[in-house]
């Protein structure tokens, strides 16, 4: 496998991407409301793309540990519009959502990722992002938003999250996946300890040695705010360094916030490397 595929776009897998974070939502844990207008989101989503994100992450639902459900007219109301005036552009756009009504409705609004922390287990869930040519990011997560970092427990996180995650791609191919549309996300900070996200972090070559292309999302997370002291928004140069570690380990591509400053590092980082990986 060369490319990722998700609708007519392919990215080429021979080098690191990154997958720019735009959450039209009140209350993310970092960026909450500041792109709760459409024209605000949609500029902000032009602006991440010229920093250089590869893929768009459009996001109307918070899941950071505690979140409150959100509705689903008001999911749609937040996404839809952003996502058709995004799609079609130079990048794939992604719908991040774990419901299938909306995970439906992105499609048919030009979404060519579906991003999903519940890893298409909700009913349907898998027969639409069959249904349609969209690539797929399966993320590992123990619990819900609301209850998940309560007593994350594992008696070994590392084999126990690959598991999981390979178990749901072999469901995935059988329900008409294909495997070239996979992305498979060991789901940092859902359901986990430091211990946990710092093991997984550690290990994360064992994920990316199982032949899928793997996402990393450690932007600005509490597992970096417990080793430096810092809150979300004084994260940035910890999340740099978390995402370079996890491409030195095989991620394939980083969710993140600071689009500018990780595509900054990773060009250095290349051109150290000779631009392989």
């Amino acid at each position: 496998m060369t490319d990722f595929h998700c609708g007519h776009y392919r990215i080429p897998l021979n080098r690191p991407v990154i997958m720019g974070v735009l959450n039209v939502t009140p209350d993310s844990f970092s960026d909450g409301g500041q792109f709760t207008d459409v024209a605000r989101a949609v500029d902000q989503g032009f602006r991440l793309m010229e920093e250089g994100a590869a893929v768009l992450d459009v996001g109307g639902e918070s899941t950071r540990p505690g979140a409150t459900p959100v509705e689903l007219k008001e999911e749609l109301r937040r996404v839809i519009p952003v996502i058709e005036q995004l799609a079609g552009g130079p990048v794939p756009i992604s719908i991040d959502t774990r419901h299938t009504e909306v995970m439906k409705a992105a499609l048919a609004a030009g979404a060519t990722l579906v991003n999903d922390v519940n890893a298409l287990q909700a009913p349907g869930a898998l027969d639409a992002c069959a249904a349609s040519n969209a690539g797929v990011c399966l993320m590992h997560m123990q619990g819900d938003p609301i209850t998940m970092q309560n007593n994350p427990t594992y008696t070994d996180v590392v084999s126990e999250v690959r598991h999981f995650l390979l178990a749901r791609a072999a469901v995935a191919e059988s329900s008409g996946i294909a495997r070239n549309r996979i992305l498979l996300d060991p789901g940092f900070g859902f359901g986990k300890t430091v211990a946990h996200n710092l093991a997984l972090l550690h290990e994360l070559k064992s994920l990316a040695a199982q032949g899928y292309p793997v996402l990393a999302g450690l932007s600005r997370k509490s597992v970096l705010g417990a080793i430096i002291g810092k809150d979300g928004d004084n994260r940035m140069a910890a999340s740099v360094a978390a995402a370079l570690l996890a491409v030195q380990r095989g991620a394939w591509m980083l969710r993140v916030h600071d689009v500018k400053a990780t595509a900054n590092a990773l060009a250095v980082w290349q051109a150290v490397e000779g631009g392989a990986l």
